[in-house]
């Protein structure tokens, strides 16, 4: 797997292509503590400022965390593309009715009783690190490179990872 660091704009890009094409994360919270607090988050957006954005409960555990303890770190992988990124950040609880309005879909009502639910709040993730592995190639081809790197001792090139300097 060969490396490649990412800066500035193409960082940002690279983050958003990834986030948007995986959409479920790990949300974890409250990091300090043992074991630390994890569930499952759809993103709803990335934003041009490379913000990252959910739903939540206002009563929910993580949003406590939150409060306490605004450092989460973001946990997006799809085994089928073999696309993975970690995300380090800070987070905000936003209550801004025109966000809230903006990120609420009909299938939310699974979990909440419209846009004026008052338990209804956002999660924005302000990133400060990422660091990303992706493997565009067919998952077949991977393997087999390994199988052949395997009997030759070479090193198989299956993908790129590295640091996205946001």
């Amino acid at each position: 797997m060969s490396t490649k660091n990412l800066f500035s704009r193409e960082a940002l890009e690279k983050m958003t292509e990834l986030v948007n094409d995986i959409d479920f994360a790990m949300l974890l919270t409250d990091l300090n503590t043992q074991p630390i607090s994890a569930v499952p988050m759809s993103t709803k957006k990335v934003d041009e400022q490379g913000n990252i954005w959910f739903l939540s409960g206002l009563n929910s555990e993580h949003n406590a965390n939150i409060v306490r303890s605004p450092e989460v770190q973001l946990l997006y992988s799809d085994i089928s593309d073999m696309e993975f990124i970690s995300i380090y950040g800070r987070a905000t609880i936003v209550a801004d009715p025109h966000i809230l309005d903006e990120l609420y879909e009909k299938t939310d009502d699974a979990w909440f009783t419209g846009k004026d639910d008052p338990n209804l709040t956002a999660i924005q993730v302000k990133p400060e690190e990422a660091y990303y592995w992706d493997n565009k190639q067919n998952k077949y081809i991977s393997f087999l490179k390994m199988g052949v790197a395997a009997i030759t001792g070479e090193k198989a090139d299956v993908g790129v990872k590295g640091k996205l300097n946001l």
